[in-house]
């Protein structure tokens, strides 16, 4: 986002960006992994196209930047960049942006433990030795196969020790 905005992990903003990203959802598009930064969100997102995946990112931009701009009291642009999008096609560049977008509060010093209560992870079933938490989930299940079990071919299930390179 642009500069001289607080934190997106602040109290007063992660829960309202929490909820737009839960209610991002729709046919041709799904959040199924995020990750709230300081000023940018990392995400997972399943599309049926190009132009679903362009349209359901327009409206998620448009939201978080409406409700963040609400909440801090501005008018005006919100972000910086537009998104970058990069498709996964094999188990392990999955795998590895789950591990990046997951755990990437610990890559940057964040003393979140086991878990970065800012994403998505409390509900991801694919860490070792750790339960996915039983409350309704934020984000949606993977409807691919690569996004939902396929990612486990390299390497298995993450461990909750590790960070992104």
């Amino acid at each position: 986002m642009r500069g001289g905005l607080p934190s997106l992990r602040e109290d007063a903003l992660a829960p309202h960006v929490r909820r737009v990203i839960a209610s991002a959802s729709s046919d041709g598009f799904r959040v199924i992994h995020f990750s709230i930064q300081t000023n940018h969100v990392h995400m997972i997102v399943e599309a049926s196209d190009a132009g679903a995946l362009s349209r359901g990112m327009q409206r998620l931009d448009s939201r978080i930047a409406r409700r963040v701009n609400g909440l801090v009291g501005i008018r005006g642009g919100f972000w910086r960049e537009r998104y970058h999008a990069r498709p996964l096609v094999n188990p392990r560049s999955v795998r590895n942006t789950i591990v990046y977008v997951l755990m990437n509060a610990h890559k940057h010093g964040s003393p979140a433990a086991p878990v970065d209560a800012l994403s998505s992870a409390a509900w991801f079933d694919g860490f070792a030795g750790r339960a996915p938490d039983p409350t309704p989930s934020p984000v949606q299940r993977p409807r691919t196969w690569l996004a939902g079990i396929g990612w486990r071919q390299h390497r298995g299930l993450v461990g909750l020790d590790e960070r992104p390179a």
